[in-house]
């Protein structure tokens, strides 16, 4: 992909590794739009980032997804590149939980994904050049005890993108998975995994949107930047 006049669409796009990804985008001289569900932060971010354009949406709301399609598609005829960032994390003690939240991860990591990929899908097939981008983790490859539904989520992630990108082979979409390692960003710091948190060194969320345009760049399909690739191989070793 070339990354420097592409239109792309980044959902959670207003803070963490999809803000970065929309400031490094529109450095290479991309067309990017953001979506979120809180408008406070979108308009935020529109002032931090005055060349970004901002729509409020929810990846769990298929009316939304279809009014989010319609008002992009028709404002942006050439988006091209589509980035499922939104993603929730939750400390989940199974002995003591709250049964109506107890899928939210899965209804905005999982299918929120899914729910986008299928609805810009015959859009970003009408294009010479598409790519959709998604989202996993480091932490899908290992057993992370304070967040077992965020792992799952992920794993399924790592898996559904894989069968994806099985399907779309020659077509013109090329689909990226990029598993982030533990970062500062706020994902993380609201999860409060103590102890375990701490056996995973932090990297830079820019440093993460670093390896993962250069990895867009080069058409390296599985983007595992840092400790991700480590933790993956260690996975492995111990199921």
């Amino acid at each position: 992909m070339k990354l420097n006049t592409d239109t792309v669409l980044i959902t959670g796009g207003t803070s963490g590794i999809g803000l970065e990804m929309a400031k490094q985008l529109l450095l290479l001289g991309n067309t990017v739009i953001v979506t979120g569900r809180d408008i406070a932060k979108l308009e935020s971010t529109k002032r931090d980032l005055p060349a970004v354009h901002i729509y409020q949406s929810d990846v769990c709301d298929s009316r939304a997804i279809s009014e989010l399609y319609a008002k992009a598609t028709s404002d942006f005829p050439n988006l091209n590149i589509l980035i499922n960032n939104a993603g929730i994390m939750r400390a989940v003690d199974f002995n003591d939980t709250d049964y109506d939240k107890i899928c939210d991860e899965i209804d905005v990591n999982l299918s929120g994904p899914i729910r986008m990929v299928q609805r810009f899908l015959p859009h970003l097939k009408k294009q010479s050049q598409a790519a959709i981008v998604n989202v996993s983790s480091g932490l899908a490859f290992v057993r992370f005890r304070r967040t077992p539904v965020y792992c799952a989520t992920k794993i399924a992630v790592h898996s559904y993108t894989q069968s994806l990108r099985r399907q779309l082979k020659g077509t013109g979409i090329k689909v990226f998975e990029l598993a982030p390692p533990k970062t500062s960003k706020p994902l993380f710091n609201r999860a409060g995994a103590e102890p375990d948190n701490n056996r995973f060194p932090t990297m830079d969320v820019p440093k993460v949107v670093e390896a993962a345009i250069d990895g867009i760049k080069k058409d390296r399909f599985e983007i595992k930047p840092g400790m991700s690739k480590i933790l993956k191989f260690a996975g492995r070793l111990t199921l």
